[in-house]
């Protein structure tokens, strides 16, 4: 498919616009979106706030790799912009996030028998999710898998904890919205397991991203040591 103006640019995929209400997502890597469109389209029949897809979600009988995704334009800023505006504070951020998963959450698997699953994002922070008239919705959708959910807001702690931990410019504000996505999460999620379970999980998988920097993949512990700090005591 021909393609206009480059919208965006991502670690994996470029945005490009195809007019005012429709917008083509292409992997620079040229990997198979079919799964990404086929969960986005499984949530958006939940009424869970992802981008509309236009065309089939499945790739039907095709046994070639659907490399592009035609979905709706947002006309809206991410939430990191947000977030850096100042029209949305580190709180309200926190919380928006810790609602966005705990929806997630609440819409049965698609796939998996087992009770416990959910969809998974496991990339779900500040800049992608974008803020339209309609409210949050999420993008990115590519690491989406089934399973437990603390491993999906281990992944969003552990994230925002390495931007925290971290001598830039956003190490404070990653810090404050942080804080207030652990508190909006509750004793729910048990992210203070440090031998095993989600949380560990996260920081396995982090560890192995090969996206990731290896500045970036030097500020596990730190970040681990910070979730820890600012998560609110269980009962």
């Amino acid at each position: 498919m021909q393609t206009g103006e480059l919208l965006g640019s991502g670690r994996s995929a470029d945005v490009f616009a195809i007019d005012d209400q429709w917008v083509l997502r292409r992997y620079r890597d040229g990997g198979d979106v079919t799964a990404e469109a086929d969960v986005m389209a499984y949530l958006a029949e939940h009424g869970y706030p992802v981008p509309r897809l236009r065309g089939p979600a499945s790739a039907g009988h095709r046994t070639e790799p659907r490399t592009d995704m035609v979905m709706q334009r947002l006309h809206g800023s991410s939430m990191l912009q947000a977030l850096l505006q100042g029209t949305i504070t580190a709180e309200e951020a926190g919380a928006r996030l810790a609602d966005l998963l705990h929806r997630l959450h609440s819409v049965p698997a698609r796939v998996s028998v087992d009770p416990a699953n959910r969809i998974l994002h496991l990339d779900l922070h500040p800049d992608n999710v974008m803020i339209i008239s309609e409210g949050p919705v999420v993008i990115d959708w590519r690491n989406t898998e089934e399973g437990p959910p603390g491993l999906d807001c281990g992944m969003s702690a552990l994230i925002l904890a390495q931007v925290a931990a971290g001598n830039t410019a956003l190490a404070a504000l990653a810090r404050a919205v942080l804080t207030s996505l652990l508190t909006c999460l509750g004793p729910t999620i048990a992210l203070g397991n440090t031998g095993s379970g989600c949380l560990t999980e996260a920081r396995t998988r982090r560890a192995a991203d090969p996206s990731m920097s290896e500045s970036e993949t030097h500020l596990l512990d730190d970040a681990m040591d910070l979730i820890l700090e600012l998560a609110p005591a269980r009962p």
